[in-house]
């Protein structure tokens, strides 16, 4: 049964007219209709290619030489090391891309990019030297499954076979012509991949994703479906 909300929505994902269409269950997460989960069995995803959208989750970002002390000073952990990630006590994780540069996305219930948002709205546009916030409104989604070397093969020039996990890397590069920021790790054993796009490709990066992720016996599922597992 499809289940489609009906309050006028505060956010919309980047794909959003491309999730409309799936039959499944949706709810309002950070202010944004998501598909929480699809009506097919998923199993088989799991194991093989498993696709979501995960745009609704909370994510800022910061930048400038003074950003490495700024977010130490709203108790985020320090993260020195360039081109890597952390989990956040709370939930959610910080990314640092580069030198000077920083992602921070919530978890589903963690509410650290809500405070930092306050924090910066405080002092209105008086932050430190040096120290700039950058707006995100990404398409954000999870590529999952034994499976996603094979698309990277053939959507990028990344090795993703060759990257030491251990080390949480990012990688910024460009996938299907259009520029992305990659994380690698895993889950229950399999590759577990985020990725970011600028939404303004949301359509476009989405549907061709898909079409590689069916090509290659995998499908999408609902966010609810990646969280509680």
């Amino acid at each position: 049964m499809k289940n489609k909300p009906t309050r006028t929505p505060l956010r919309l994902s980047p794909v959003h007219s491309e999730l409309r269409s799936l039959l499944g269950t949706w709810q309002n997460v950070n202010g944004m209709p998501t598909l929480m989960t699809v009506a097919t069995p998923i199993e088989h995803q799991l194991k093989t290619l498993a696709l979501a959208d995960v745009s609704c989750l909370m994510r800022t970002g910061v930048k400038g030489a003074g950003a490495a002390k700024w977010l130490q000073e709203q108790g985020i952990v320090d993260l020195p090391v360039p081109n890597s990630w952390q989990p956040l006590v709370d939930g959610g994780l910080i990314a640092r891309l580069g030198f000077t540069e920083f992602l921070i996305e919530d978890g589903w219930h963690s509410q650290t990019v809500s405070r930092l948002n306050e924090n910066q709205s405080r002092a209105k546009g008086s932050l430190p030297a040096k120290v700039y916030p950058i707006l995100r409104q990404d398409l954000a989604i999870i590529l999952w499954g034994k499976l996603v070397p094979d698309l990277f093969q053939q959507t990028c020039n990344v090795n993703v076979r060759a990257l030491n996990l251990a080390n949480r890397p990012i990688v910024v590069t460009s996938m299907i012509g259009v520029a992305v920021t990659i994380l690698a790790d895993e889950r229950n054993g399999l590759p577990f991949y985020r990725l970011w796009y600028d939404g303004t490709f949301g359509i476009y990066v989405w549907k061709t994703l898909l079409s590689i992720v069916q090509e290659l016996g995998g499908d999408v599922i609902g966010f609810a479906q990646i969280e509680h597992r």
